[in-house]
């Protein structure tokens, strides 16, 4: 009987126990913890519901929407948090963007997250430090314009036109012509004085003259920085 009463106080004492450490809150805070970054690639019905939301969002330059959204669910793949990085660095919050991508480079080290990671520091001007993810992110996703382009766009930054060149025409031809590739392959091949390029680019593309005018102002810049930058 003494034993039955001892093993009733140390299930009360363990009661009360688990009475004093309730489950944590589900919160944004929690659920955005970077210890539940995930590299899992698997997208459910429900899943990819959330994440069209998100791009139709992003597309319509609400990106404060946008990531409010998808603060209020747990992020269950890496599409959720290549996304939550991206309207991090949108939104202005550069220190926590770079922290996302950089676990997901340590975590999953795909393309998608070196390219972010790259895009992240070469809004900060760290570009050469951009340059080496945004390498390595053309060399795991060599089919992907988006990843052509801001390679190619970073290549101008350094003066490497040429190298610039080559990323930008494969960017506009595997983007169908499409994006901010347009002008800044105009730029390169303004900086390497191409004028059959921007013979092309005008005929096969219907660069218009908007388009040329202010490629013409970008080349400009980029001369002028070059010229300081060798001084």
């Amino acid at each position: 009987m003494r034993g039955f009463c001892l093993l009733a106080l140390a299930t009360t004492t363990l009661m009360a126990g688990c009475a004093l450490h309730p489950p944590a809150p589900d919160t944004a805070t929690n659920r955005l913890a970077l210890v539940h970054v995930t590299c899992n690639t698997e997208i459910q019905p429900e899943q990819q519901v959330e994440l069209d939301l998100i791009d139709r969002l992003m597309d319509a330059h609400q990106n404060h929407a946008a990531l409010a959204q998808l603060e209020s669910k747990p992020l269950a793949t890496e599409d959720h948090w290549l996304r939550y990085g991206q309207l991090l660095a949108s939104t202005g919050q550069l220190d926590q963007a770079q922290q996302v991508f950089q676990a997901l480079v340590n975590q999953c080290n795909t393309g998608r997250a070196h390219h972010g990671l790259g895009m992240v520091l070469m809004k900060r001007n760290e570009i050469d430090a951009a340059l080496v993810h945004l390498k390595i992110a053309r060399e795991r996703d060599p089919a992907d314009s988006d990843v052509r382009n801001d390679y190619g766009y970073a290549l101008l930054l350094i003066g490497d036109y040429q190298q610039a060149v080559f990323e930008l025409r494969t960017a506009i031809e595997l983007g169908d012509g499409q994006g901010p590739v347009r002008e800044n392959l105009a730029v390169a091949y303004l900086l390497t004085n191409n004028d059959r390029g921007m013979q092309w680019l005008t005929q096969q593309h219907q660069l218009t003259d908007k388009e040329r005018k202010y490629a013409e102002k970008l080349a400009a810049q980029f001369s002028k920085a070059t010229v300081r930058s060798a001084q």
